[in-house]
């Protein structure tokens, strides 16, 4: 093998590895998103667990963070929970840093 070949195989195997990563990352932060919409939503239990089960679903409609973002943002406007789109947001935020760092300390 060439060491071009070298290069471009650790180069996407790099790529398939930080995808991955990138994708479990979101999905962990899908479901803290979806605990704590629930808990706001005044759900608990087995019902706030199939909230953020929902919320982890929500994301597979199209590519990027607008379709969970959307979802919770519907779900707190129907049940009137004043939260504006900042706050939301920045929970999005916070939650998947969080969630990336468990990851990298998870191995």
């Amino acid at each position: 093998m060439t060491t071009f070949d070298d290069r471009k195989d650790k180069f996407e195997n790099k790529f398939a590895h930080d995808a991955e990563l990138r994708f479990r990352a979101e999905a962990r932060r899908n479901k803290m998103l979806g605990r704590w919409a629930a808990e706001r939503l005044g759900l608990s239990g087995d019902k706030a667990e199939d909230y953020a089960t929902s919320v982890i679903m929500a994301d597979l409609e199209e590519p990027g963070d607008e379709d969970v973002f959307r979802k919770v943002r519907g779900d707190f406007d129907k049940a009137g929970v004043a939260i504006d789109d900042e706050t939301i947001r920045r929970r999005m935020s916070e939650l998947l840093q969080l969630a990336a760092e468990e990851i990298q300390k998870s191995g």
